[in-house]
């Protein structure tokens, strides 16, 4: 495939991401890359773009599964399906970086699929790479939280942090390890959603050669990878019920053995955990397991959605609008009718929703300063998206009504669902993370709705 396909669709897609990406064809090839990624690898997209990717990741002249590592490339291409693994990758002088890789598949304006990955740095952060996004707030709200925050920071006992889609439940949870005697230590993001028991048991306990059709070389799993820092479980009500028990069993023992291995590695590791579900009623359908919500719920902290703090609203527009001008070169600001007509807004999505304000707004400006009459299109063309993806009122059945009567709707509102996000992929070329904020859910919840309608980009 021409390294030229990289279109402008894609490449402003993938210039919305704060992590490093880059998306690369069936032959191994760069197509494209954000600026996150020129930053982490040090290189300009000029000089990476046409190269193979394990020449730039792994300064080698062959595919990393040929010595013995997971391949995303090959996962993605073979199932078209999103996979998770770990690798070590090396910047432009040489220095090695611990990496968390997403990888999925994502299909270009001439319908020929590639796969996009992004990059986590689970090593520490190097001075010359781009700082990660801080928690910021000025508000009463936001100070409690701190508080709260801190306390935790100073104990070592697992967390539980619940809060909506967008509150920023990653955030806090990096502000308890960078305050806690950790800090030195690595900081490891374990996405729950993508977990099958292949996958849990591969990443969290690691595997030795040959405990599988293909492990020719043998891997350190997340659990020892972390040693001594702290392991975040990111939307953990997402976690299968048959894997509970397995998480149960090393959060209560502290041991754990390889795939395929006979010796027993200690865990030493804080665990911090997220969620945006109720558990309590997860707990009462039997969906979740109540001896396992008493191990990671010691401490319990609310994270608030921004409509109760909206007062914050202009601290936390600067640091966003800093981040856009890392990724395009320019500098946007915003007047102050803009700012009020950002704090009449309500955020079912909460930060995440205000940052796709701003990311379209800055995209539509035509000056370096945002109106409040471009602020208010954006915010009323999103509340008009939601509400057409509500379901109408007269196609709510009752309780009294028949099941097969009840069937058909379902099948109706999930046709109708289907359609309007199909809709919004094309109105928004693909960008999953706008689509994601329109609906005001997470990415998450938007891949699995893109899975059940089995819908590509």
């Amino acid at each position: 495939m021409d390294a030229k396909i990289a279109s402008i669709d894609l490449q402003s897609m993938i210039d919305t991401h704060d992590q490093p990406f880059v998306l690369i064809d069936r032959k191994f090839t760069i197509v494209a890359v954000n600026h996150a990624y020129e930053r982490a690898y040090g290189l300009s997209r000029e000089k990476m773009v046409g190269q193979m990717c394990y020449q730039i990741s792994h300064h080698n002249s062959r595919p990393c599964f040929e010595n013995g590592e997971d391949c995303p490339h090959q996962s993605v291409y073979a199932e078209g399906a999103k996979c998770s693994c770990m690798h070590l990758h090396y910047d432009d002088q040489g220095n090695a970086h611990r990496v968390r890789i997403n990888a999925y598949p994502v299909m270009d304006s001439n319908g020929e699929m590639l796969m996009g990955e992004v990059i986590h740095e689970l090593s520490e952060h190097d001075s010359h790479k781009s700082s990660p996004l801080q928690m910021v707030g000025q508000s009463a709200e936001f100070k409690r939280l701190i508080e709260q925050l801190k306390l935790a920071a100073a104990s070592d006992a697992p967390v539980l942090l619940e809060g909506e889609t967008g509150t920023g439940k990653d955030l806090a949870a990096n502000f308890i390890h960078q305050h806690s005697d950790r800090s030195e230590k690595p900081f490891l993001t374990l996405d729950c959603t993508v977990l099958t028991e292949a996958l849990f048991e591969a990443e969290v306990f690691g595997y030795e050669r040959g405990a599988f059709t293909g492990s020719v070389g043998e891997k350190q799993g997340l659990l020892e990878v972390v040693d001594g820092g702290t392991v975040f479980l990111d939307e953990i009500g997402e976690i299968p019920i048959h894997l509970q028990s397995k998480l149960l069993r090393v959060l209560e023992t502290g041991e754990f053995r390889r795939l395929g291995g006979h010796k027993t590695y200690h865990m030493n590791a804080r665990i911090i955990c997220a969620t945006n579900r109720e558990l309590g009623a997860d707990i009462r359908a039997r969906n979740f397991r109540e001896d396992l919500y008493y191990r990671i719920a010691c401490l319990h902290i609310q994270l608030p959605g921004l409509r109760y703090h909206l007062d914050d609203i202009p601290c936390l527009s600067a640091v966003l609008l800093d981040r856009i001008d890392e990724q395009t070169g320019v500098r946007y600001e915003l007047d102050s009718d803009a700012i009020r007509a950002l704090q009449g807004h309500h955020y079912p999505g909460n930060v995440r929703e205000l940052r796709n304000v701003l990311h379209s707004a800055a995209a539509h400006c035509q000056h370096q300063t945002i109106k409040a009459d471009e602020v208010e299109k954006i915010i009323q063309r999103m509340q008009s998206t939601r509400q057409q993806a509500q379901v109408p009122a007269n196609m709510q059945i009752s309780g009294d009504g028949d099941s097969s009567d009840r069937s058909r709707v379902q099948d109706t509102l999930g046709e109708l669902e289907a359609e309007h996000i199909s809709r919004l992929l094309s109105e928004y070329e693909g960008n999953r993370r706008k689509v994601a904020g329109v609906l005001g859910i997470c990415e998450r919840t938007l891949y699995r709705k893109l899975k059940k309608y089995s819908l590509n980009l």
